[in-house]
């Protein structure tokens, strides 16, 4: 190769050059560890700005100060080191959405964790958004079923409403979301089951279930497992939240289970320590019932004008030795509308779910149910609270007068009826059937014993003989004077079966 045609080649070259300026911000890792980086440099980074570490590795801003930016850093942090640059992206957290992720197990960033190939999504929505207002809301008025007789009857929950479960660890409160999540199935709801800090086997277990029965074709799950980086549980909420926006501004209802916030909490105080936040009560930093409260007021149910869409949370709080008036609980019990209180000891009693009707309430109240529901279960609330009066009453007194002794052993036969097996919802006719039974004293000669027995052979003798009564409850969702006497009539001739033994 000679020498004229190498210059003639570098002066080409030279000719054709176009000199490109490219600013970046740029910033170094001054402190690393825990999960967390602190950066000088980035003047202009904003608060919740994506930061681009030199690995590849992504962080978000969190702590703006004077001369320093505190970051935590989503994934891996250990192949981060001091030194290393970092980039302003000039983009705030957004995670990818779309339909393509339902029926899927994601992380909190999008990606897949089932194994089952890449998830396809050309929209992005930001992790933290501002909450509908007033103007773009509508009151709640259609119910959620969840196919738990104790809580359609008398803490029942709308679309669009933040109902709290709450209880000790092992009380059954993520049975209890899981069970309505399955009751979805044909009432054109979308669900978002979403485990923070949860163990990874619990998790598989309940994506099992959820396969089994059909309901991983309108559920997704983010999964931010016990042995995830704590930035990874204190994203995932917002990353369920998001996705479910994407839904509502659609137009379509969705159930969002947070599993649990109290370890949502946890790893938002851990992230706050390392940065060096001044701690408040219980260690936790000031800024903690912003935290919840900023997530659940993006539930709601829109009005027509916005496209009627609506989310509805159901949070999840774990309680230390029943102790609801703890920081975390009492601040998540005053954002939401209501909440589930689960009993360590109605549990242990065989009394499943452990539902303390006393402490629960829902705020909501009978605006969330159908007109048959709200005849039946009207009385029912009092009568199980009244029942549980008298039960204590009745332990130091032995002369009781007929009517107290027939209120007692009728509000037995309302808890036995009140009882529920998980991974059994009922549907809302069948329900409304057997409340207004046992309501209507149609058990009060059943034995005790017998009382779970005889409900499971009514329900199959109105499946088989009286499927006519089921569709006009459905159908016309009250109890008209026609389906009253249809229902007895039903009650009465399966009480006559059910004595003859056949």
């Amino acid at each position: 190769m000679n020498k004229d045609y190498i210059i003639s080649q570098l002066k080409q070259q030279i000719e054709g050059f176009e000199a490109k300026a490219e600013t970046e911000k740029v910033g170094t890792v001054a402190e690393i560890g825990d999960g967390v980086a602190r950066i000088t440099g980035l003047s202009d980074a904003m608060a919740s700005e994506m930061l681009e570490f030199e690995n590849g590795a992504v962080g978000v801003a969190l702590n703006l100060e004077e001369d320093r930016v505190g970051a935590m850093i989503l994934g891996e942090y250990k192949n981060i080191k001091e030194g290393d640059t970092v980039k302003s992206t000039g983009k705030i957290l957004s995670v990818p959405v779309g339909e393509n992720f339902i029926g899927r197990v994601i992380d909190p960033l999008g990606a897949p964790l089932d194994g089952k190939g890449e998830i396809k999504s050309d929209k992005f929505y930001p992790i933290e958004k501002i909450a509908p207002g007033v103007i773009t809301r509508k009151g709640v008025h259609q119910p959620v079923q969840t196919g738990i007789k104790a809580i359609d009857t008398m803490i029942p929950i709308g679309r669009g409403q933040r109902e709290l479960i709450i209880g000790d660890r092992q009380t059954g409160k993520t049975a209890i979301a899981v069970d309505a999540i399955i009751n979805q199935k044909g009432q054109s709801m979308k669900c978002i089951y979403v485990a923070i800090g949860q163990k990874e086997s619990k998790v598989a277990r309940i994506v099992a279930e959820l396969e089994a029965r059909g309901a991983m074709e309108y559920t997704t799950v983010i999964v931010a497992g016990a042995s995830d980086p704590a930035p990874l549980s204190f994203i995932a909420p917002y990353s369920g939240s998001a996705l479910g926006e994407y839904f509502m501004d659609k137009g379509e209802d969705v159930l969002i289970v947070y599993d649990d916030l109290s370890r949502h909490a946890w790893s938002y105080r851990q992230i706050s320590l390392i940065l060096r936040r001044p701690p408040g009560r219980e260690a936790y930093p000031g800024d903690i019932f912003y935290l919840h409260s900023r997530l659940l007021e993006r539930s709601a149910k829109l009005s027509e004008e916005f496209g009627g869409g609506s989310i509805t949370a159901l949070p999840i709080i774990e309680t230390q030795a029943g102790d609801v008036s703890a920081y975390i609980p009492t601040n998540v019990i005053s954002i939401t509308d209501g909440q589930i209180y689960l009993e360590a000891d109605l549990f242990y009693k065989g009394i499943r779910p452990a539902l303390n009707v006393g402490i629960s309430v829902s705020r909501v109240g009978s605006a969330a149910q159908i007109k048959a529901m709200k005849k039946v279960a009207g009385k029912l609330r009092l009568d199980v609270a009244q029942f549980r009066e008298l039960e204590a009453f009745a332990q130091f007194g032995s002369d009781l007068d007929e009517k107290t002794r027939t209120q007692i052993e009728r509000g037995r036969r309302t808890i036995e009826v009140l009882k529920q097996g998980q991974y059994e919802p009922m549907a809302v006719e069948n329900q409304v059937a057997i409340i207004y039974a046992v309501t209507n004293g149609f058990l009060d000669d059943v034995p005790v014993e017998k009382v779970s027995e005889w409900e499971k052979d009514f329900h199959k003798y109105l499946k088989s003989s009286q499927k006519e009564v089921l569709s006009l409850i459905a159908d016309k969702k009250e109890l008209s004077e026609e389906v009253i006497s249809k229902l007895e009539k039903a009650i009465g001739e399966f009480k006559e079966v059910y004595q003859n033994g056949e």
